[in-house]
């Protein structure tokens, strides 16, 4: 990764923090409404982690924001974005030398997308943020295996197709979590998880350069 991934990760950080009230109004329709709430709480702390840390390396910062989520914040989301950034931390620093940066922005992706399976045990279609990571994960792949790909377009891809799946998510029925009590009640209803995991990397994709023409939430 080239680019400056802390400065990416405190960005991320502050649009957590600022969708705090629509990420809440999102998940009163599905769940306990709180879900921004813990969002907030978490990345709050993670920025100023962030800020009081020296180091720059992308494996370090990436163990530091898994590990500062997971303390941060209970219930479901704290060990699912934790063990995400844990995972992507654990790629990095287990990749082959010879990948290029953008191959190693696409895997950092995939180890995230596999964390939260394994964590939630959620399929694609189940109406979680797997919906959104997953489809992030292949689209990465995919942009990073063009001649031309630089992280911005890896995490621009990411980002849209991320986007794309927590559209979706409107048209599915929940059938994991919470939200399955409701059945067909959640028909219409975006996913709050799918919905921050797309905010998180369309941040890290401005950052980079490479902002989404229609990002998921529009925020103050």
């Amino acid at each position: 990764m080239s680019w400056d991934l802390k400065e990416a990760l405190l960005h991320a950080s502050k649009n957590v923090q600022s969708a705090r009230d629509q990420l809440c109004d999102l998940d009163a329709a599905l769940g306990d409404g709180d879900h921004g709430t813990s969002m907030a709480r978490s990345f709050a702390a993670v920025e100023r982690e962030l800020s009081s840390t020296e180091s720059n390396e992308p494996a370090d910062l990436l163990e530091l924001v898994g590990n500062t989520v997971l303390n941060a914040v209970g219930g479901a989301m704290g060990p699912l974005f934790g063990s995400a950034f844990l995972s992507s931390s654990t790629a990095l620093r287990n990749a082959d030398p010879s990948l290029s940066s953008p191959e190693r922005t696409a895997a950092a992706i995939a180890a995230a997308a596999n964390a939260i399976q394994r964590r939630g045990k959620a399929s694609v279609g189940d109406k979680t943020m797997v919906d959104a990571i997953v489809p992030a994960a292949e689209a990465a792949a995919t942009a990073a295996g063009q001649p031309d790909a630089t992280s911005a377009t890896v995490l621009r891809a990411a980002a849209e197709a991320a986007a794309a799946g927590t559209e979706h998510t409107k048209e599915l029925i929940a059938r994991i979590g919470r939200a399955s009590r409701l059945g067909e009640r959640t028909l219409g209803h975006q996913d709050p998880g799918a919905t921050s995991i797309t905010l998180v990397l369309e941040s890290l994709a401005a950052s980079a350069g490479a902002p989404v023409g229609h990002p998921v939430l529009t925020l103050n």
